[in-house]
């Protein structure tokens, strides 16, 4: 079930009596336990027929005895188990979950952790229950996920302002959402567009020293722009750490090498093979036109080097910066 159906039959009160939420990703889960404990029942309920534990205080039988009482003056109970992966006995939960309380929404939040598919409770939670995998997203699709959010919430972002805010905030959706928040707020009315401003002025990230922006000045073999970027980063290590920049450099030049080995080069099937937003295809045809297929794969190799001698291989004692400046001079005197 996706995460648009179950909270689609949420909002519709067709309640299951058991919820299986896990995966690596807390934003959805904890989405889909707000919604739950704030609407299945009224204030007033809440107070007799609303529980939430902690696996790590708690054992299967208890979580069995509180889901199996009848609500007090209300239809429903909701049971909540928040770090279900830490709950003691957890195995046990299967033979409630066969026969739950039709009464009780038990919500299990099975956070960090893959579930154990050879295990009895977790086949019958999948078989049983309503179940949720809420994936982590990859780097590459979370520019689109921002995009999206900012969309329902009715508003509008530039491409280049959703990448500046995927690079400096990561995969993290729940400091992503609240961060979006913040701009909506700035913004002050709905139906307005973050730009790169916006995100420079209210988040912190600057529009000219980041990473987005490195590769743009090597995709144009701009030797000043390139160079005074890189300066800014060996000049803020913290912020910009080479183990950060090395990967971000290392997908950008995998895409250049897959422009070129794609057939059909329409921009539509261009941004689907990179995985990136159609607007930014442009930038990969013109920086793939300063970068042969050879070049790549040793720009490619290049980085692979600059990766160990950061890491200490063969007693390199370099620092960051010096090493990102001479990787820097060498990606663009290929």
């Amino acid at each position: 079930m996706t995460y648009e159906q179950l909270m689609g039959n949420l909002k519709n009160k067709a309640y299951q009596p058991v919820y299986f939420l896990y995966g690596d990703e807390p934003y959805y889960i904890d989405r889909i336990t707000d919604f739950i404990t704030k609407n299945v029942l009224t204030e007033a309920e809440q107070s007799f027929n609303q529980t939430v534990v902690y696996g790590k205080d708690s054992d299967a039988g208890q979580v069995i005895n509180l889901s199996r009482r009848f609500p007090m003056m209300a239809s429903h109970q909701v049971v909540v188990v928040r770090e279900a992966q830490e709950l003691k006995n957890i195995d046990d939960l299967a033979y409630y979950v066969e026969k739950p309380q039709p009464s009780t929404l038990l919500v299990i939040n099975y956070k960090h952790k893959k579930p154990d598919s050879r295990k009895k409770v977790f086949k019958t939670l999948k078989n049983k229950a309503v179940s949720f995998e809420s994936k982590k997203l990859y780097d590459n699709q979370v520019p689109g996920w921002i995009s999206g959010y900012v969309s329902n919430r009715k508003c509008r972002i530039e491409p280049k302002a959703a990448v500046l805010l995927a690079e400096f905030l990561g995969s993290d959706l729940s400091r992503i959402a609240n961060e979006v928040e913040k701009l909506i707020i700035a913004l002050g009315e709905k139906g307005q567009t973050i730009t790169p401003r916006h995100v420079e002025e209210h988040i912190g990230i600057s529009k000219d020293f980041n990473q987005f922006e490195l590769q743009n000045a090597l995709g144009k073999k701009d030797v000043m722009k390139s160079n005074r970027i890189i300066n800014y980063f060996a000049d803020n290590p913290k912020k910009y750490p080479l183990a950060v920049v090395i990967p971000s450099l290392y997908y950008f030049f995998s895409r250049l090498l897959m422009v070129h080995y794609t057939g059909d080069k329409s921009k539509q099937k261009l941004a689907a093979t990179l995985k990136v937003n159609p607007f930014f295809v442009k930038d990969y045809e013109t920086a793939a036109k300063h970068y042969s297929a050879g070049k790549l794969v040793r720009i490619i190799s290049l980085l692979r080097t600059y990766d160990l001698r950061s890491k200490g291989y063969n007693g390199n004692n370099i620092p960051d910066g010096e090493l990102m400046r001479e990787l820097i001079f060498k990606i663009l005197h290929l």
